[in-house]
């Protein structure tokens, strides 16, 4: 039988730093094709991004398609000398896997695997139904290689996903307290103020952007968005840089920028910010702003019903608490499955993710592999 935490180790083993592969995506083929997965791996390019390498294993030809999904590209370790162990050498040490990808989220993978493998034990292969993977690694990286062009691959081929999870780190502090039935939009707005370069003490020949600027920025934090709803918190907004370029004290300078980042709920759309934003930008002048738009994300819910409720009592049944249906946190892959089929995103205790000795509970590690084990027995019941 897989062990989950053996799996783990193996992947972790792989220095996976997006978007390098190194090996793992290999690693989890090795371990689906004995299970009689066919597995495809999918190599994607795109024009100023890296190449990226994908897999698609499915378990199956008819019935319902059931599907985990997730990524084993990881982030740079950051501080080495910060690491107590090395970061890639998968170390347990009083109960906790050490190793980036720990939590975020090769053990999770690893228990995708493992619990597969113990329910077609338990069934047998031809079982009505079918069971994927699709495993990117590119979801810690653009996005733009990964998940996205995969779903149309399947697209393409007239393949369909009938319900998805995905194991990112969704739990505060303890296994079982959340599962996340949607996630928050992102809009990011680059602004430039124009304006005249010229001498402080004669600023009669001169603009400053600088006050104009300040005046958008006052005029887009005042707004309260929305209050949020049923299922999400309020949209807010957050600037989170302004910059001049300017070394000089005597030097009023020729252009202000800042940028901005929206999280935003489904009581708003990309559309209707943008336009306020414009409005507001007015106010630096006209033809003296400049405006950038980048949409990470589009907000989505899967509402809750049969199917939610199943998850979450596998959830229940697997680490003994009920979990909170929520929304709240970044973006994840999720965004883009759920345009094919309904997704929720459940896995690990995300405290270490991303940070210097990144790891997770071995117990936890085994109890999310029978959550998952129970995700598939009340999917195909």
């Amino acid at each position: 039988m897989i062990d989950p935490v053996a799996l783990a180790q193996d992947l972790i083993r792989c220095p996976s730093v997006t978007p390098a592969d190194l090996g793992a995506l290999g690693v989890l083929e090795a371990a689906l094709k004995p299970l009689g997965f066919e597995c495809h791996r999918l190599k994607f390019t795109a024009p100023g991004t890296p190449d990226v390498d994908n897999l698609y294993a499915r378990l199956g030809a008819g019935g319902r398609n059931f599907c985990f999904a997730g990524h084993t590209d990881v982030v740079p370790v950051g501080d080495r000398q910060g690491w107590t162990v090395d970061p890639f050498g998968a170390e347990i040490i009083d109960g906790q896997l050490y190793g980036r990808g720990a939590t975020d989220m090769k053990s999770a993978i690893a228990a995708f695997a493992a619990a597969s493998q113990r329910f077609l034990a338990e069934r047998g292969p031809g079982f009505d139904g079918s069971i994927s993977f699709l495993i990117t690694g590119d979801e810690e990286g653009p996005a733009i290689n990964g998940t996205d062009k995969v779903l149309k691959w399947l697209k393409d081929r007239g393949e369909e996903l009938s319900a998805c999870v995905v194991g990112e780190p969704t739990n505060p502090l303890r296994l079982g307290e959340m599962m996340k039935i949607g996630r928050r939009g992102s809009l990011t707005a680059r602004i430039a103020v124009n304006g005249i370069q010229g001498h402080v003490g004669y600023p009669h020949l001169a603009d400053n952007p600088v006050p104009r600027l300040l005046d958008i920025l006052q005029a887009l934090k005042t707004r309260r968005l929305d209050t949020g709803n049923a299922h999400f918190e309020p949209s807010n907004l957050e600037i989170v840089t302004i910059d001049v370029g300017n070394a000089a004290t005597n030097v009023i300078p020729a252009q202000a920028r800042a940028v901005l980042n929206i999280r935003y709920n489904t009581e708003q759309n990309s559309a209707g910010l943008k336009a306020w934003i414009e409005t507001c930008c007015g106010l630096g002048g006209e033809g003296r702003v400049e405006i950038a738009f980048e949409d990470g994300a589009r907000p989505f819910l899967t509402q809750p019903g049969p199917f939610v409720q199943a998850m979450a009592e596998a959830v229940a049944e697997g680490t003994g608490r009920q979990p909170e249906l929520s929304t709240t946190g970044g973006t994840s892959d999720a965004r883009f499955i759920q345009a094919y089929c309904p997704v929720v995103e459940f896995g690990l205790v995300g405290q270490t993710m991303h940070k210097v000795d990144e790891r997770a509970g071995v117990a936890d590690i085994r109890a999310l592999t029978d959550v998952y084990l129970g995700m598939l027995r009340r999917y195909f019941a």
